[in-house]
Parts: structure tokens; C-alpha cells; sequence
């Protein structure tokens, strides 16, 4: 029974939404961030937000006071491993808010016919659905332009063809680098 406890305490993996907490915390610009406040942001309990601040310090994505993102590390892990730890494909045809090379910065470099949404009634576009990497980030994005560009960026890392995920690229390491 002991060895499971220290187990579980040792194998703290990464959550989707540790990467949302860590994207919202470069938006905000502000390394001395209150969780509480974050947490209604993002639409997360406050306790899912402590839970995040740990997985991300463990990991060394934050620094030991849990409010500085280390940007090159999270910058590497979106570059390298996104796509195959939160893989997402396109599914039905939705109405829904664009995401990765349908929405901002990405869809004024990109012009496609292929529409790529996150399910949603408040949506006015309609495309294939793409799974948001946490449930609340569709209403999170809502008074957040920054954070919705960084969510789309990191979309199109999930389900982009090569092209978009080199242009995501670039554009989030100018965002978070």
C-alpha cells in the first residue's frame, strides 16, 4: 500500500489543463498572479488550479514559487511533444469559435476552405470540431484575445498539417519566448 502512495506522488503527468493555466499565465504578463482570481478566469476550481501549479513545478514548467513560467521549457514542450500527449483529430462538422489555422494569427496567413472550430452554441462558424484542450477554455477565451491566440497556436500544433504547425511555431515562440 505504501509503495502505491509514493507512486502516485512521483508519477504527477501533465494535464491539459496545466497547459491552459501555464498559456494564461503568460497572457496575463504578471508573475505575481493570485490563483483564486486565475482559477474563475479559466473556469477552473481553485483547487484544479493548485493541482496544476504543482504537476507544472514538478515538471519545471514553473519556477519553485509556483507564479514564473519557465517559457522555454513550456516553449519545447508545445514544439515537441503537444501533438503526442493531447493528440486531437478533426471530427463532424460543428458550429462552433475557430480554432488553430482558422482563428487568429494563423488565418491571416493562411487561407483555407477548411474550417476548424471548438464545439460551441456561442459560435457563429461553422467547421470540424476540435476537442479544446479543457472544457472552460471556450468561455475563457472570451475576454482573453492573448490567451485564445495562444490556445489556437497550440491547436494547430495538435491537428495542423506540417505547414501550420511550422508557422504555430513561429508565431508562439514570438509570443512566449
Amino acid at each position: 500500500m505504501q509503495y502505491n502512495t509514493i507512486m502516485s506522488k512521483q508519477l504527477q503527468s501533465i494535464k491539459p489543463q496545466d497547459i491552459v493555466l501555464l498559456l494564461k499565465v503568460i497572457s496575463n504578463n504578471n508573475d505575481s498572479w493570485n490563483q483564486k482570481p486565475i482559477a474563475k478566469e479559466l473556469g477552473m476550481s481553485q483547487s484544479e488550479v493548485s493541482e496544476s501549479v504543482a504537476r507544472s513545478k514538478f515538471a519545471g514548467l514553473l519556477d519553485v514559487s509556483g507564479k514564473k513560467v519557465f517559457r522555454r521549457a513550456l516553449m519545447d514542450l508545445l514544439q515537441y511533444g503537444i501533438r503526442y500527449v493531447f493528440p486531437q483529430r478533426p471530427g463532424a462538422m460543428v458550429r462552433g469559435i475557430p480554432t488553430a489555422h482558422s482563428a487568429k494569427p494563423l488565418n491571416q496567413i493562411i487561407q483555407s476552405e477548411e474550417d476548424y472550430v471548438w464545439p460551441s452554441a456561442k459560435g457563429q462558424v461553422r467547421g470540424q470540431s476540435v476537442l479544446p484542450l479543457y472544457p472552460s477554455v471556450v468561455n475563457a477565451v472570451a475576454s482573453d484575445d492573448k490567451l485564445y491566440e495562444l490556445l489556437a497556436l497550440v491547436d494547430a500544433l495538435r491537428v495542423g498539417k506540417i505547414r501550420e504547425q511550422e508557422l504555430a511555431i513561429k508565431e508562439l515562440q514570438k509570443k512566449i519566448l
